[in-house]
């Protein structure tokens, strides 16, 4: 008997210590090189395909329409793992577990109905709640903005709770919301997105959350490059309420340029961590434009799907990640802890608390 539980624990050791084979991403717009949605989920992909020995392949469409036989291609070829990225590898992954039912899929932020797909979907509005609570206690003229990629139910989650997190936080404040466009290209067009923040900060936005892909990138910098709100320029009838960042180190060219009664200006980006994006003098000392970022976690999602078929653990069906579940969060580190007060932290700590056990229930629609 002792024998026999030796060999099939060694039986066993083999069979998890098996190198993984070919794994694919396949992504819906964009490339696997944006820092915020595809950057942070290749990563994670690619870091644990080489920890289980396996090798890293991937598909970047010029054009949604080559995504499924991209898929097809991956399938046909017997790869351990095919993993979707985004809402628009969905029909092309459901295409291809019907016709290839033992080859195993995963789906990330969007989800389908098959044995053989895992799908990774998240609950953003709880991530969003946090950080429009943020915007809302911080918020220095009771006006901030959103920016959304593609006006779609998925990115209507983030509005929806960014926007209960405001009201939480600053029942007066007002919330503008603007979205890039209606196709999948509205994730990859800063140009527009920054049209839309320089639009919001004429109405007197001074945070902007953008959840809108790579064209965040287009909100980022026209807050980095307009530095700040100057009373002078807000629209009539509107004030400046607060000035919480006024004992924050500024930089000099803020110094220099937003003399006078003025306030700064912030961002919020998600997905990722991108508040070293607002930094402008390479000192995270000084005051930097990020003021936070949702970090929702595509990286565990994308590690959970790699590790589950690397370790023989693979099952279809939905996977739910929100806070409970360490899914979402919002970024804290060196370039922002200064614009966060310790207690605004232990508020957000205790919303987040009240969310997970049920005392505050987040909308996830309009």
């Amino acid at each position: 008997m002792k024998k026999l539980l030796i060999l099939l624990l060694a039986t066993l050791g083999l069979a998890l210590a098996q190198p993984l084979g070919n794994v694919a991403m396949v992504f819906s717009e964009g490339a696997k090189t944006d820092p915020t949605f595809n950057g942070v989920a290749y990563g994670a992909a690619l870091r644990t395909v080489q920890q289980f020995g396996g090798r890293m392949f991937d598909f970047e469409p010029a054009d949604p329409s080559q995504i499924p036989s991209a898929i097809r291609r991956f399938a046909s070829e017997g790869f351990s793992l095919i993993i979707g990225l985004g809402f628009a590898t969905e029909p092309g992954v459901a295409a291809a577990a019907r016709e290839f039912r033992e080859q195993r899929f995963a789906l990330i932020d969007t989800a389908t109905e098959a044995p053989n797909v895992a799908s990774y979907v998240f609950r953003e509005n709880e991530g969003t709640y946090l950080v429009g609570y943020i915007a809302g206690r911080l918020s220095q003229t009771g006006v901030v903005g959103f920016v959304g990629g593609m006006d779609i139910p998925l990115i209507h989650k983030f509005e929806v709770g960014y926007r209960e997190g405001v009201r939480r936080a600053c029942p007066t404040c007002r919330v503008l919301v603007n979205y890039v466009g209606n196709t999948p290209a509205a994730f990859s067009d800063p140009a527009r997105a920054k049209e839309i923040a320089a639009a919001q900060k004429s109405q007197g936005a001074d945070i902007i959350y953008a959840a809108a892909g790579a064209s965040g990138l287009g909100v980022f910098d026209y807050v980095k490059q307009t530095r700040c709100l100057k009373a002078s320029e807000l629209p009539r009838g509107l004030r400046f309420r607060s000035n919480p960042f006024a004992s924050v180190p500024k930089y000099e060219a803020y110094t220099r340029e937003c003399a006078g009664d003025t306030r700064p200006m912030f961002f919020i980006g998600g997905d990722g961590n991108l508040n070293f994006l607002g930094d402008t003098d390479n000192n995270p000392a000084t005051l930097n434009h990020a003021l936070t970022c949702m970090l929702k976690r595509v990286d565990v999602a994308a590690q959970r799907a790699v590790e589950s078929v690397a370790r023989n653990a693979f099952q279809g069906g939905l996977v739910s990640l929100g806070l409970r579940e360490n899914g979402l969060g919002y970024a804290l580190d060196a370039y922002n802890q200064a614009l966060l007060p310790e207690s605004l932290r232990r508020e957000v700590n205790a919303t987040r608390q009240a969310i997970v056990a049920g005392r505050i229930v987040v909308p996830d629609r309009r």
